[in-house]
């Protein structure tokens, strides 16, 4: 297991099954985890200065993950971010990402489904980057 210092991480996918995966996951390796399946109720619960990361999924039926990022991010600047979605899904909001996120590199994005071992590799290179 990995010291993850106490890092926050806040998980927001519409399927319940991805998020109780991620939180075991993140959870096993020693990560604080909050999650919601609905996009509304992260955002009612939202509190800045807690969250080191956020893994939103892209795809969601109320409103997509760069539209929930941009929302959080009027609320607090002071996060990491990692989006999570099928790949072909990511192909779909190509143009959008390149709108708002014009800088970031792949290592932002990931591809469902995921081994464990990647993604804790992914979400130790986010958190810990400067």
């Amino acid at each position: 297991m990995i010291d993850s210092n106490n890092k926050r991480i806040l998980v927001v996918d519409d399927e319940p099954d991805i998020t109780l995966m991620l939180r075991k996951v993140l959870e096993d390796n020693g990560f604080s985890v909050d999650s919601f399946n609905e996009p509304s109720s992260a955002i009612q619960n939202f509190r800045p200065g807690v969250y080191d990361l956020l893994i939103l999924d892209i795809k969601m039926p109320t409103i997509n993950g760069f539209e929930l990022y941009l929302k959080l991010r009027e609320k607090d600047q002071n996060f990491k971010v990692c989006f999570l979605t099928a790949l072909s899904e990511l192909r779909d909001y190509e143009a959008y990402r390149k709108e708002v996120f014009p800088k970031w590199g792949e290592r932002y994005f990931v591809a469902k489904p995921i081994e464990n071992d990647e993604l804790i590799r992914r979400v130790n290179g986010i958190v810990w980057s400067y």
